[in-house]
C-alpha cells in the first residue's frame, strides 16, 4: 500500500509547531520576569514578526528554486537555535535575540504549504492543507500542557524541550521529506517574476490577501495578548491566571482544532465550499472575541474561547487553499511566502496594540475589555471583506 505524502509533511509540521506551542503560553510571563511591561511584551512580538515578514517570500522563493527539503532544514535549524538562546537567555536583550534568529529563519510553515501544493491537485487542497491545522490543533493541544508541566520545575526547561523538538523535526524531514517538487531553473526566474506580478494584478487575489492580512492581525492579537489579558481578567483557585492556567485553555482550542482540521474540514468543505467557510470563520471569530471581551466567569471564557477556535480553525486551511488554487505550481513557494509575510504584517502592529490596551488596563482595569472589542471589530471587516469579494464576483459573472 502506497504510503501517503502528505504523512511525512505532517509529522514535521506536528513536531515543529509542538515545540512553537510550548513556547507560546509562557512567554509573556517569562520575559515579564526579566522586567519586560505589556507593551514590551508585545514588541517581543513584533520583533519576530518584522523578520519573519522580511524572510518569508525569499525562503519561498528560494525553495521553489533549489527544493523544499533544504531550505525546510535551514529554517528548522535558526528555529532550534532561537530555542536554545532562549533557554539560556538571562536578560531580556537574549530573549530579543532569540526571537529575531528564529524570525529571520522563520518559513517552516510556508515550506510545508507549498511542499503540500506540490503534491496535491487543486481542488484537494483545503483539505491537504488540513493536515497543518491538524498539527497546529495536536500541538495546541500538547503543548501548554508540557510547558506548563516544566515550567513548575524550572521557567527555563520549556525553552530545552523546544530545542530539543525543532533537533528533532530536522532529522524527520532529512529522513522523512522526498523532495518531489521540481527545482525552478535559473533561466526561467525572469519569467517567473513576471508571473508573480500578474498574480497580484488579480482583483480576486488582491481580496484573499487583504484577508490574510486581517487574519494575522486577529490571530496575533490574540495569541500575543490573551496570556495577559486572563492574568488580569481571571482567576482560579485563589489565584490569578498563570502560564498553568493559559497552557490549558490553549490546550482546549487545540483539541478543538484537531477535531475540526481532522474529522469535519473535509465534509465542511464539500458541503459549503472554502469561501463559504471563511465567511463564517470570520463570523464566529466576531462573536468569540466579542464574548471574550465582556466574560466574567470560566464557562464565559469556555464559551468564547469555543466560539473563536472554530473561525481560526476554519479560516487559515480555506483562505491558504484558495490562494494556492489560483498560483502556478511553480510559484507556491513564492506566493504562500507573500501570504506568510502579509499575516507577519498583522503580527507587527497587533502585539503592539494587545500591550498597548493591556498596559493602559494595568492602571485602569475598565480598558482591559477594549482588547476583546477590537479582534472582534477586526473580524467584522474581514467579514465585510468576504462579502464584498462575493459581491464582486457576482456582478462579474453576471
Amino acid at each position: 500500500m502506497k504510503r501517503s505524502p502528505l504523512i511525512p509533511i505532517f509529522l514535521i509540521v506536528a513536531v515543529d509547531v509542538l515545540g512553537f506551542t510550548i513556547i507560546l503560553p509562557l512567554l509573556p510571563f517569562y520575559a515579564q520576569q526579566y522586567g519586560a511591561t505589556p507593551f514590551v511584551v508585545g514588541v517581543l512580538a513584533t520583533t519576530f514578526a518584522v523578520c519573519q515578514l522580511i524572510s518569508g517570500p525569499f525562503l519561498g522563493r528560494v525553495s521553489d528554486r533549489y527544493g523544499r527539503k533544504p531550505i525546510l532544514m535551514l529554517s528548522q535549524a535558526g528555529t532550534f537555535v532561537g530555542f536554545v538562546l532562549l533557554g539560556v537567555a538571562n536578560s531580556l536583550p537574549m530573549i530579543f535575540l532569540s526571537r529575531i534568529i528564529d524570525g529571520v529563519t522563520a518559513g517552516n510553515l510556508t515550506i510545508a504549504q507549498a511542499a503540500i501544493a506540490d503534491v496535491t491537485p487543486p481542488e484537494n487542497r483545503a483539505r491537504a492543507f488540513g493536515v497543518i491545522g491538524i498539527a497546529f490543533g495536536l500541538g495546541f493541544l500538547l503543548g501548554p500542557a508540557i510547558s506548563a508541566a516544566l515550567a513548575h520545575f524550572d521557567i527555563h526547561y520549556p525553552a530545552y524541550a523546544a530545542a530539543g523538538l525543532s533537533m528533532l523535526s530536522i532529522f524527520a524531514t532529512w529522513f522523512l521529506l522526498p523532495d518531489a517538487q521540481q527545482k525552478v531553473d535559473s533561466t526561467v526566474n525572469a519569467k517567473s517574476a513576471k508571473r508573480l506580478h500578474a498574480y497580484f494584478k488579480d482583483l480576486n487575489l488582491r481580496w484573499l490577501l487583504v484577508e490574510f492580512l486581517i487574519f494575522g492581525f486577529i490571530f496575533s492579537g490574540f495569541t500575543s495578548g490573551f496570556a495577559l489579558f486572563a492574568e488580569r481578567r481571571f482567576t482560579w483557585d485563589g489565584h490569578a491566571f498563570g502560564p498553568r492556567e493559559v497552557g490549558v485553555l490553549f490546550t482546549y482550542s487545540g483539541f478543538l482544532g484537531l477535531i475540526l482540521q481532522g474529522f469535519l474540514l473535509g465534509r465542511l468543505v464539500k458541503a459549503f465550499g472554502e469561501a463559504k467557510l471563511v465567511w463564517a470563520g470570520f463570523l464566529s471569530m466576531a462573536v468569540g472575541y466579542g464574548v471574550l471581551a465582556f466574560a466574567n466567569s470560566i464557562p464565559l471564557l469556555v464559551l468564547a474561547s469555543t466560539i473563536g477556535s472554530f473561525g481560526s480553525g476554519v479560516i487559515r486551511p480555506a483562505l491558504t487553499a484558495l490562494v494556492s488554487r489560483v498560483t502556478d505550481a511553480r510559484d507556491q513557494g513564492a506566493v504562500l511566502g507573500a501570504t506568510q509575510s502579509l499575516m507577519s504584517m498583522g503580527q507587527i502592529v497587533a502585539p503592539l496594540f494587545s500591550g498597548w490596551i493591556i498596559g493602559a488596563a494595568s492602571r485602569d482595569i475598565q480598558y482591559l475589555a477594549f482588547w476583546g472589542i477590537w479582534l472582534s471589530v477586526l473580524a467584522v471587516l474581514g467579514l465585510l471583506v468576504r462579502s464584498f469579494c462575493h459581491e464582486k464576483k457576482s456582478h462579474g459573472a453576471g
